[in-house]
C-alpha cells in the first residue's frame, strides 16, 4: 500500500472513528466524574490514571499500542513531545476528527498532566505483523534509516530519533512498536499538510524528499525492528540535528 493510499485510507476512517472516540470519552470519562460526584469514596478513583482510561480505549493498556495499523503507541514517549502532539490536535496543526474533537476544550495543564502519565508507562511492545514486502524494500528502509540519502539532502532517520531509535528528550519520540500503515500515513500527513508544526517545519521538509516507494521501505523496516532493550529516549542534546527546526515539535 502506497503513501498516498495510507492517507486516503485515515481520511475514509475519520467519521467513523470520530464516533468510537466520542463513545469512548462517554463510556469512560463522563462515569467516571458522575460516580466521582454523586457515590463518593467507592467510586474509581479520581487519579490521571482513571482519567485516561478514554485514551487507552484506542491506544491500548497503559498506551503501549493497539492492533488496529492507525492507533499508535504513546507509551514511553517523551513527555514534552506528548504534549505538544495533544496541543497540535486541539489547535488543529494535526488533522483527526476524534482527536481534535476530544481534546477541543481540555486546558494546558490537563495535557500536561496526560502527557507525563503516559511518558512514565513502559508496558511491553506491541507484536506487530511482518511487513508483506520483498527484501529489496526492506534493504532500502534500512539504507534511509541508517544512512539517509545525501544526494537528495535526506538526513538519516538515526541522526535525529537515535541509533536504537527510542527518540531523544525533550521532543523527538521513538519510531519503534509503530505499525508500518501508521507511520506510512504520518509522512503522508506532512507532505500533504494535515500535519504540521511551527516553521521551519522539518518533518514537512523531509518528507517532501521522499517517494512513494521510500516512505513505504522506511515504513516497513522500521516496523518490522524488535522491541529495543532499553526503551528510554536519549539524554537531552546527546544528538547533533541535521536541521534546524522551528518552535518544539518532533522532528
Amino acid at each position: 500500500m502506497t503513501n498516498v493510499d495510507c492517507y486516503n485510507r485515515s481520511k475514509h476512517l475519520s467519521g467513523a472513528v470520530a464516533l468510537i472516540g466520542m463513545l469512548a470519552f462517554a463510556l469512560f470519562v463522563l462515569p467516571g466524574w458522575a460516580l466521582a460526584q454523586d457515590v463518593g469514596p467507592s467510586a474509581l478513583p479520581d487519579t490521571i490514571g482513571s482519567r485516561v482510561l478514554a485514551c487507552t480505549a484506542c491506544h491500548g493498556k497503559e498506551g503501549q499500542g493497539a492492533n488496529d495499523d492507525y492507533f499508535p503507541r504513546i507509551a514511553g514517549k517523551p513527555a514534552n513531545y506528548l504534549y505538544n502532539q495533544l496541543v497540535a490536535f486541539r489547535v488543529g496543526r494535526r488533522k483527526y476528527p476524534p482527536m481534535n474533537y476530544l481534546l477541543a476544550y481540555l486546558p494546558d495543564s490537563y495535557l500536561q498532566e496526560m502527557a507525563a502519565y503516559f511518558a512514565k508507562q513502559q508496558p511491553p511492545f506491541p507484536t506487530l505483523p511482518k511487513p508483506e514486502v520483498s527484501a529489496a524494500v526492506l534493504a532500502h528502509g534500512e539504507a534511509l534509516v541508517l544512512k539517509g540519502d545525501p544526494t537528495r539532502d535526506v538526513p538519516a532517520c538515526i541522526s535525529c530519533h537515535g541509533k536504537a531509535m527510542t527518540g531523544m528528550l525533550p521532543n523527538v519520540p521513538g519510531l519503534l512498536g509503530l505499525h508500518s500503515r501508521y507511520i506510512s500515513a504520518q509522512i503522508g500527513a506532512a507532505r500533504y499538510g494535515t500535519r504540521t508544526s511551527e516553521n521551519p517545519d522539518c518533518m514537512q521538509e523531509i518528507a517532501s524528499r521522499l517517494n512513494d516507494d521510500d516512505v513505504t521501505a522506511v515504513a516497513a523496516w522500521l516496523s518490522s525492528r524488535p522491541a529495543p532493550t532499553n526503551p528510554a529516549p536519549l539524554p537531552e542534546s546527546s544528538l547533533k540535528m541535521p536541521l534546524v527546526c522551528g518552535g518544539s515539535e518532533t522532528k
